[in-house]
């Protein structure tokens, strides 16, 4: 096959009315020869349609059922030509000029970079919080992440760019990760591997973020999200850090839902409180119910 400089990934679900904007902000960006992939979860809100119809240059995958984000994108990952892969979120839209110029640029020059994450922002221009020094629960696990390369321990999936080559030899994306957590597991994987993480501070992307989950309940949410951090937990740490980290997570959610009991009936607005509530009470419930790790 032709070699290309980059193939971008985005995976959709149920997000038509954000689709259109990251597509057509990635046509007008100036850049390396590319090719790009949209795989369809089972979408029900026409954004099959949209794309078929709007943007024929796009190669488009339509699965029958919802495979998850990391299935979905390996699924194309053996027909990427690209040197480089450009993993984007739908409900992205690439600001500015020359983002894959500038995010190519910094991988050729930089071999011992295996991934690299992207500047987001929120649609007010805020910054999102898209980098991590330190891995989920690392603060019990020093021995089980020690001697990594680099100071960066991952960045958010939403925008990545990474070297095609290395994907395929770790097998891309964990697929156990349905939707949370596949992003930190790859990044630490990559560096297991020899291999750096990076920034690329000026290529921005709007992030709008957390679209496909707006039917979800938030409980349902940090369900997902407190079941995933303990398969990444699974993965990579020992059982002993493992039960450190368990502990610790009963007796922080307990403690919370015992403050905010006894502060809520003095609050005028208890939305945030509700909030926090929802939050803990999902994690203490699904960490309590673990059963074997």
């Amino acid at each position: 096959m032709e070699q290309l400089k980059i193939s971008f990934i985005i995976v959709m679900y149920n997000t038509a009315d954000l689709i259109g904007q990251c597509l057509s902000s990635l046509y007008k960006d100036q850049g390396p020869p590319r090719e790009v992939f949209v795989v369809d979860n089972a979408s029900t809100d026409g954004g099959v349609e949209l794309v078929r119809k709007e943007y024929p240059w796009v190669k488009l995958i339509v699965n029958k059922k919802n495979r998850g984000f990391a299935a979905a994108n390996n699924q194309v990952l053996p027909f990427c030509r690209g040197q480089y892969i450009f993993y984007l979120n739908p409900d992205t839209k690439l600001v500015g000029s020359g983002i894959t110029e500038k995010c190519t640029r910094v991988m050729d020059t930089n071999p011992e970079i295996g991934l690299a994450g992207v500047k987001l922002v929120n649609p007010d221009g805020s910054l999102q919080e898209s980098v991590s020094f330190r891995y989920p629960g690392e603060r019990f696990a020093k021995s089980e992440v020690a001697g990594l390369k680099g100071e960066i321990a991952c960045v958010m999936g939403a925008g990545m760019i990474a070297r095609t080559e290395l994907i395929r030899k770790l097998g891309g994306f964990d697929e156990d990760f349905v939707l949370y957590g596949e992003d930190q597991d790859l990044c630490l994987r990559i560096r297991r591997a020899g291999y750096r993480i990076s920034f690329i501070e000026d290529a921005v992307i709007l992030h709008y973020g957390g679209w496909s989950e707006r039917p979800s309940l938030p409980a349902d949410v940090w369900t997902k999200k407190t079941r995933a951090e303990y398969l990444f937990y699974r993965k990579h740490y020992t059982l002993k850090t493992m039960e450190k980290i368990r502990r610790n997570d009963l007796l922080k959610s307990r403690f919370r839902l015992l403050t905010l009991a006894l502060s809520v009936p003095f609050m005028r607005d208890r939305t945030v409180a509700e909030g926090k509530r929802i939050k803990y009470l999902a994690i203490y419930e699904t960490v309590k119910n673990l059963k074997g790790y």
